[in-house]
Order: C-alpha cells, then sequence, then structure tokens
C-alpha cells in the first residue's frame, strides 16, 4: 500500500529501435529490414520509409540508507532509521512494478550491497535485513557514495536516504551528481532542529562517542549549513523532518518531479 501510495514516477528516458509503441517514420536507409518499411506514407510520397518505434530504457535505481547509529537514536515515535527502511523499501516495489531494477547500498559499516534486480523476493529480503540496527554503527556515507561512483558504468538514479551528519559526504554527493541522477531524502528528527531555547547543553556522539557542548544558535546552524552545502553542490533534495506527515511531503515530491519530466 504504502509502494502505491509514493505513485513513483516509472522511467521516461526513451531511445528508438526495436520496440512495441510506434514513434515516427524516417527515410530508408541501406541495411533497414523490408519488413520495417512504412507502406502508406511510401505510397503517398513516392519515397521509402521506414517505421521506428520507442522502447523504454531499464534506468537502473540504486537506494543508498544510511544505517549508521545517528539515525537510530530519535525524540520521536518512528526513528529516522525506520522512516528510512519504509521508504526505501516503499520506493524499490514501486519502482519494480514500473521494470526499474532496484539496487542498495548501506552506508554504514555493515557489509550490506545487493546489485540492481527486478525481484520483489530480493527486495523484501533486504528490508527485513534493515530491520535490524547497532548503536555503535558508524556512517561511512561518503566512501559508500565514491565507491558507487567508480563502479557505475551507465547512467542510473541514486537516491539516498540519510540525516547527512556526515561533513564529508557532500563533495561525494557531488561528484556522483556529475554523472548521475542523485535525489537526497534528507531525514530529520525535530531534536535536532529545535534544541532547547536558551543555554548550553551537553550530548554525546552516538557513532564515535565524542562528547559536546550545544547551544540553539549552533544546532540551527548545522541545519543551516546541511541545507546550503546541498543547495551549493546543486544536488537534489527533500527535507523530511520526521515530526511532521512524511508520507505526503514524499508523495508530493514524486508526483512533482514525474510532472517535470524526470525519471
Amino acid at each position: 500500500r504504502l509502494a502505491h501510495g509514493l505513485n513513483f514516477g516509472g522511467d521516461a528516458s526513451r531511445f528508438l529501435g526495436a520496440g512495441l509503441e510506434y514513434a515516427e517514420s524516417r527515410p530508408y536507409q541501406p541495411g533497414d529490414a523490408v519488413k520495417s518499411i512504412d507502406w502508406r506514407i511510401t505510397a503517398r510520397t513516392g519515397k521509402t520509409y521506414v517505421k521506428e518505434y520507442e522502447a523504454t530504457r531499464q534506468t537502473a535505481i540504486y537506494l543508498v540508507v544510511d544505517t549508521s547509529a545517528s539515525m537510530c537514536l530519535g525524540s520521536t515515535e518512528r526513528t529516522k532509521y525506520e522512516w528510512a527502511v519504509r521508504l526505501a523499501a516503499a520506493l524499490a516495489r514501486a519502482a519494480q512494478e514500473r521494470m526499474s531494477p532496484v539496487g542498495l547500498l548501506s552506508a554504514g559499516e555493515r557489509a550490506l550491497r545487493v546489485p540492481p534486480t527486478l525481484s520483489t523476493a530480493s527486495a523484501m529480503r533486504w528490508a527485513h535485513e534493515l530491520r535490524t540496527y547497532d548503536f555503535k554503527e558508524r556512517t561511512l556515507l561518503s566512501d559508500k557514495l565514491r565507491s558507487l561512483a567508480a563502479a557505475l558504468r551507465t547512467k542510473s538514479v541514486v537516491v539516498i536516504l540519510s540525516d547527512l551528519h556526515e561533513p564529508d559526504a557532500f563533495p561525494a554527493l557531488e561528484l556522483l551528481a556529475t554523472s548521475h541522477e542523485v535525489i537526497v531524502l534528507w531525514l530529520e528528527d525535530p531534536s535536532e532542529r529545535n534544541p532547547p531555547k536558551s543555554g548550553f547543553f551537553r550530548g554525546r556522539e552516538a557513532e564515535t562517542g565524542r562528547s559536546f557542548v550545544l547551544s540553539r544558535k549552533s544546532a540551527l546552524a548545522t541545519h543551516d549549513s546541511i541545507q546550503n552545502a546541498l543547495v551549493d553542490g546543486g544536488v537534489e533534495f527533500l527535507h523530511l523532518p520526521i515530526d511532521q506527515p512524511v508520507l505526503p511531503r514524499a508523495r508530493h515530491f514524486l508526483k512533482w518531479r514525474k510532472s517535470m519530466g524526470h525519471e
């Protein structure tokens, strides 16, 4: 139901070749098959034309899920990590239903990488595996994005689901976006955006154990720096505060992308 609700757009990219849907007719060229001749236009113009058809191109979609500890801690009933897993599973099912192969890459320390596939069973297996998490898992988002950029041979769609707590991730996102379509679903807990209104408070970084002192001003500056880094890098993103309705925002974003002609 969640997959259908997101209404993820199918691949809009097309190329001309052997397919099922008529696209246009063009002048005959040596080597064209006789069976492809458009006899109606040929008879009308006196020149030989052949039919060309549209064939849908399957664009691989990679889902990069941040499995680090910072995703698993939160102040709401459902954490950033739970939302990331639910959204990833729904996007996978919705894309597979439209014949787009889907792959998965964990952006934490765990070695979880699934090549693009149309198998629904495979998507459900890794979604089930992602339900477990470790409060000590560190983020490797920048390293995983760079390795993915080096491994991809054809243009792909890469969807990152993360809280973007690793500053080194932004140059890696820019690098990946130079050759591929990159979409960031930026998940944020309300405690990260709305800390105590006055004074200072102590905290401990979930992944490294590092202690720090934070004020409301510095917390808001962190939020702004993440947003500015995405905008300055030209990376397409959707900000998803998890204390607000997540699914309507995601649904609206995907429908808007489809209406704008994105894949």
